[in-house]
């Protein structure tokens, strides 16, 4: 039931991204976030991570995320991210100030070795999340755990 729910948001984000209708539908069922899933747990780069762009409209973007260790802090001023928890288990560090701070790849965009402070919040299969741009952050994840996340990226107001 939960994958379900997490399955229509998405499909819902699609549509009210920008408050406009897009041009392209994007569906995602939970058979293939679990396909994709354990594909990208076998393509695991140095970062502990691998990833994919399930689809971009543009103006915003849909990416499928695996990690199974800490994920560097990371802050983008003009970018809102909300996160839907796919499998797997873990914690968002959210604020606090960034060590270790420098440029990322795109203007507004801010990488770090770790946050001092800030929040912890456990998050969990079937887990959504709002991330406002602006805030440090980091997903932490157990060791010998993962965690599968859906990211949607979209510029902020």
């Amino acid at each position: 039931m939960r994958r379900a729910l997490v399955t229509t948001a998405l499909a819902g984000l699609v549509f009210s991204a920008g408050g406009a209708a897009q041009s392209t539908y994007g569906h995602w069922t939970a058979a293939e976030l679990r396909t994709r899933d354990a594909a990208l747990s076998k393509k695991v780069g140095a970062d502990h991570s691998s990833r994919e762009t399930l689809a971009d409209y543009g103006d915003h973007r849909f990416r499928l995320l695996y990690r199974d260790a800490d994920g560097a802090p990371e802050q983008h001023d003009a970018i809102t991210d909300v996160v839907f928890v796919q499998s797997g288990e873990g914690a968002l560090q959210l604020g606090g100030t960034m060590v270790g701070k420098r440029a990322g790849a795109n203007a507004g965009e801010f990488l770090g070795t770790r946050l001092d402070g800030g929040e912890r919040h456990p998050l969990t299969t079937g887990d959504v999340v709002h991330i406002p741009a602006g805030i440090p952050h980091a997903f932490l994840v157990p060791q010998g755990k993962h965690i599968t996340y859906v990211l949607v990226k979209f510029p902020a107001k």
